[in-house]
């Protein structure tokens, strides 16, 4: 399995773990919602979904939408009209799926810590337990910093040799870097003192909610977080 492939079935399973959709509604969820999948064909995902129902993670099931429904005001179409309209499958997941993708959740390896798959897990991060975000996030930062310290000792190496605009490009790359270092800094104090908060408190076990502890954002939880892809030192 590649690695692109490996992340789109986690994303599938962690969307489905929300609530059962079509193929329509997944695609515009991966590309809206999810900003890694922000082009990718149904023939991408189609495949995915079977690979998924073959293994028992998820379930086809006949479901209506809107789109079969009449617009309001109008009659209903013939029944002979209707009957050679194929009705939208809904993927729902089953119990084996979830305890899948709850396994899943629980990996904090070092395919965690890349950009892609990084996004990924943090957009379901909301599912995660505290102690498995934390080595996540801890991850990502050890893997970012090692990045920069790589891209300035090169900077240092070849200055006298890059025109301008190369220049002005390296830069970017680490100011992006830098950028995302400091975020990650920001989240990882944020969780630590989330934590102790908890701990502190004598209702501590009632704030937490199914997904495991998900109070330790920053305050300025709407902020869209840095894009990998600005990376240019990929």
């Amino acid at each position: 399995m590649s690695r692109r492939s490996g992340i789109l079935e986690f994303a599938v399973l962690g969307l489905l773990r929300e609530s059962p959709m079509h193929g329509y509604e997944l695609r515009k969820r991966l590309n809206t919602s999810l900003g890694i999948f922000r082009a990718f064909s149904y023939g991408t995902l189609y495949p995915c979904l079977k690979t998924l129902v073959a293994n028992g993670w998820l379930i086809e099931e006949p479901g209506s939408t809107p789109a079969d429904l009449p617009p309001a005001g109008r009659s209903v179409a013939p029944a002979s009209s209707l009957a050679g309209r194929r009705a939208k499958i809904v993927y729902r997941l089953t119990a084996e799926g979830k305890e899948h993708f709850e396994e899943l959740l629980s990996h904090t390896g070092p395919d965690s810590w890349e950009d892609e798959h990084f996004a990924a897990r943090f957009a379901f991060f909301g599912q995660t337990e505290h102690e498995v975000r934390m080595r996540v996030l801890e991850g990502r930062r050890s893997r970012l910093e090692e990045r920069l310290e790589k891209m300035r000792a090169s900077l240092a190496r070849t200055r006298e040799r890059l025109d301008d605009y190369t220049l002005e490009l390296q830069r970017h790359g680490m100011e992006s870097v830098e950028r995302e270092v400091r975020w990650l800094n920001e989240l990882i104090e944020s969780e630590r003192s989330g934590r102790d908060q908890r701990r502190s408190s004598p209702g501590s076990e009632a704030q937490q909610n199914t997904a495991g502890e998900t109070d330790g954002l920053p305050r300025h939880r709407g902020d869209t977080p840095p894009d990998p892809s600005d990376d240019t030192s990929k």
